[in-house]
C-alpha cells in the first residue's frame, strides 16, 4: 500500500485542529476571495481523495484545474490538512466530497456549503454500515476505528460511475458553456469504468464460493458488488504480524478456510513467506485512495489490480 501507517503525536494534532477551527471562516469568503475566483482563467476544483481527482480530470479536461493536496504518503480518509491547505479548499470554486463519512477532517473545519458536492448522495440508501470496534492507527491520521459507514465507495465500479455522474453534473452547473464537452468526456469515462466492472466480474464470478481474506476492512463495496465469500483482518502491510494476530488468523481459517489474502499494499517479504508456508497466498489490490507513483492513474492501477487478482485466483 502506498499509504504507510504509523502512530503520531495526538497532542500535536489537537494543536493543528484548534488552529483550523479558530482560523477558518464559515461563509463563502470575503470580497477579495470572490474576486479571486472570478478572475481565474479556469475553475479550481478541490477533491478529498484521488479517485475524485481522476474523475474530475477525465470529465473536465483542459477546462478546469483539479487539485488534491494530500501528501502521497498519507491515507486521505484520516489525513488532517494544515491551516493553509484548508484555506485553499475554502477558496475553491467547487469541493468534491466522497460522502459516506469519508475524510474525517471535514467535521473539524468550516467549508462553504454552496460549493460542496457529495458525490455519493445519489446512492445514500446503498451505503453500508460497519461495526468495527478495533482501534488502530493509519500514518499521520492517528488512532481510529471503522465504526459507522463504509466509505471506500469507488471500489464498486458501478458506484464509481454514479460518483462520476455527480462530478459531471457539478461541473455542468459550474461552467454550463462547456457542458457538451463535460458530458462527452463523462461517457468515455463511464465506458472505462463499466469495462473494469465487467473484467472484474468475469474474474470473480467463478470464484464466489472460494474463501478469501482481506487485510483491512475497507473493501466492503468491492466485496458486496462481486458477492465474495470473504472476511477482513486488521493487518498493515509494512508491519510484521504479531503472535496474537497469527493466532487469530489460525482460528479464523479453521472456520473460514481461505487460501488467499488480499492486501492494500505490498506486504513484507517475510510475512508473505510465513503465510505461504501455512498455505495462504498473498496478492496486492491497491485501493488507490491516494495518487499512484510514476505514470499510472486510477484506471491503470485498477486494471493492474484485476490482472494480479486473476493470476492469484488461478493458482
Amino acid at each position: 500500500m502506498r499509504v504507510m501507517r504509523k502512530r503520531i503525536n495526538i497532542v500535536a494534532v489537537g494543536v493543528v485542529v484548534g488552529g483550523l477551527l479558530t482560523g477558518c471562516g464559515s461563509g463563502d469568503g470575503g470580497d477579495s476571495e470572490s474576486e479571486q475566483r472570478v478572475a481565474r482563467e479556469k475553475p479550481h476544483i478541490y477533491t478529498v481523495n484521488y479517485p475524485l481527482q481522476y474523475f474530475a480530470e477525465r470529465i473536465g479536461g483542459d477546462g478546469i484545474e483539479v487539485r488534491f493536496p494530500a501528501p502521497r504518503d498519507v491515507d486521505p480518509a484520516y489525513w488532517m490538512p494544515d491551516r493553509k491547505t484548508v484555506k485553499a479548499y475554502q477558496s475553491a470554486d467547487l469541493i468534491l466530497l466522497n460522502g459516506a463519512g469519508y475524510a474525517t477532517w471535514l467535521g473539524k473545519v468550516s467549508l462553504p456549503d454552496s460549493r460542496l458536492v457529495d458525490t455519493s448522495a445519489a446512492f445514500k440508501a446503498q451505503l453500508l454500515k460497519v461495526e468495527d470496534v478495533v482501534t488502530h492507527s493509519h500514518g499521520r491520521g492517528g488512532e481510529h476505528s471503522h465504526v459507522g459507514t463504509a466509505s471506500h465507495t469507488w471500489l464498486n465500479p458501478r458506484l464509481a460511475v454514479m460518483q462520476a455522474e455527480a462530478v459531471r453534473d457539478a461541473l455542468v452547473n459550474l461552467a454550463p458553456g462547456k457542458a457538451e464537452s463535460f458530458k462527452a468526456n463523462f461517457e468515455l469515462l463511464k465506458v472505462d469504468l463499466m469495462d473494469l466492472d465487467a473484467t472484474l466480474n468475469a474474474i470473480l464470478k467463478p470464484q464466489r464460493d472460494r474463501h478469501v481474506l482481506f487485510s483491512h476492512p475497507v473493501y466492503q463495496y468491492f466485496q458486496q458488488r462481486f458477492a465474495l465469500n470473504s472476511r477482513s483482518l486488521h493487518w498493515e502491510p509494512d508491519e510484521t504480524p504479531t503472535e496474537k494476530q497469527l493466532t487469530t488468523l489460525a482460528k479464523l481459517r479453521s472456520e473460514h478456510p481461505a487460501t488467499l489474502l488480499i492486501w492494500e499494499g505490498a506486504p513484507l517479504e517475510t510475512t508473505v513467506a510465513a503465510l505461504k508456508a501455512s498455505g495462504l497466498a498473498s496478492v496486492t489490490f491497491d485501493i488507490c485512495s491516494n495518487a499512484p507513483s510514476g505514470d499510472g492513474d486510477f484506471l491503470s492501477v485498477m486494471r493492474e489490480n484485476a490482472g494480479k487478482l486473476g493470476s492469484a485466483l488461478k493458482k
